[in-house]
């Protein structure tokens, strides 16, 4: 079988990863150099596992971030059928995209070295006044004392990018728990009150998907007591954004009473992530559900800021195709 290898495509100075077939085996470590200044397809990074439990020669479900010349991504490495992954990769280039090293996070997995069965939704944030790097992600495991848990971690990188530490808990599960989809940013505005404050969103997922919020102040090191919002919102897939003033917008899905209808919405903190207000809609939902099984029941929104402190937020959309048979970006 082929294997699908993390790949970085770079044009006109435009960087984008993508996936590509290659037939390897992987040490823990690999340094790869793009030779030409036009138009090169660069391999970063390759699946390095073997368990019979996953699906293997697959890294996918990327996120990346950059600052200054420096970029880090990480993905999923040996997927689960059922969702997951055997470890969590990362390749970092200081060079602007022309060279990367990357490798595989420690102490995670059972096959890396930690406690758990599987890991997956991965972010990656650079807080620059502790000037540390990090990925958030969620770590699941099954006991027969605790039965099935899910905790939320952040691995922490001091030079750079370049190595990385054995995970830290954001926010520990109790049996049962099922957090779900991380997104953490970081502050970076010298200017800004908050300077260096970070912030982790994830949700309950086990019961009525309680939006949560953590913030920790010392580069990643410790996180704060949960948060929620003022109207103890349901929701999912929220992305929290740094403006330049220290105000966190976090866009995302909020479910109805019902949790039959899902919304697109935000709410903010303008303290710090001490409170968090009530959610205000962006706009109804309009969601055409792709037929064939395909794995895509919300339609999870993506959002960005410029420098401004303006912020975009895009999602699937059906609601300007006729009878509403397939979606549009809007």
């Amino acid at each position: 079988m082929s294997a699908i290898a993390r790949l970085l495509w770079r044009t006109s100075g435009a960087l984008a990863l993508a996936c590509s077939l290659v037939c390897a085996c992987s040490s823990p470590a690999h340094h790869f150099t793009s030779t030409s200044p036009f138009l090169t397809l660069t391999q970063i990074s390759r699946d390095p596992y073997t368990n019979k439990t996953s699906q293997h020669q697959t890294e996918v479900e990327p996120a990346t971030f950059a600052f200054g010349i420096t970029v880090v991504a990480a993905f999923k490495a040996g997927r689960f059928f059922k969702g997951g992954a055997s470890n969590i990769g990362w390749a970092t280039s200081i060079t602007g995209g022309r060279s990367w090293t990357h490798g595989f996070l420690p102490g995670t997995t059972v096959f890396a070295g930690g406690p758990y069965n599987r890991v997956s939704d991965l972010s990656v944030a650079f807080d620059a006044r502790h000037n540390v790097w990090m990925i958030s992600y969620l770590a699941h495991k099954t006991s027969p004392s605790t039965g099935s848990l899910t905790d939320v971690l952040a691995s922490r990188s001091t030079n750079g990018g370049l190595s990385w530490s054995t995970p830290v808990l954001v926010k520990q599960g109790g049996p049962g728990s099922a957090f779900d989809k991380d997104w953490i940013v970081c502050d970076d505005t010298a200017t800004s009150p908050f300077y260096g404050h970070c912030y982790a969103e994830f949700d309950e997922g086990c019961c009525v998907d309680l939006v949560l919020m953590s913030t920790s102040t010392d580069g990643g090191q410790t996180w704060g007591g949960l948060r929620m919002t003022a109207d103890h919102a349901s929701g999912i897939g929220g992305q929290p954004l740094a403006e330049p003033n220290g105000t966190v917008i976090v866009p995302l899905i909020v479910f109805t009473s019902s949790m039959s209808i899902e919304n697109i919405a935000a709410f903010q903190s303008t303290n710090g992530g001490a409170s968090w207000s009530s959610t205000v809609l962006i706009s109804r939902s309009a969601y055409h559900h792709p037929k064939g099984s395909m794995r895509a029941p919300f339609p999870f929104p993506s959002a960005a800021m410029d420098w401004s402190g303006k912020v975009y937020v895009a999602w699937p959309d059906c609601r300007f195709e006729s009878g509403g048979r397939t979606n549009d970006i809007v």
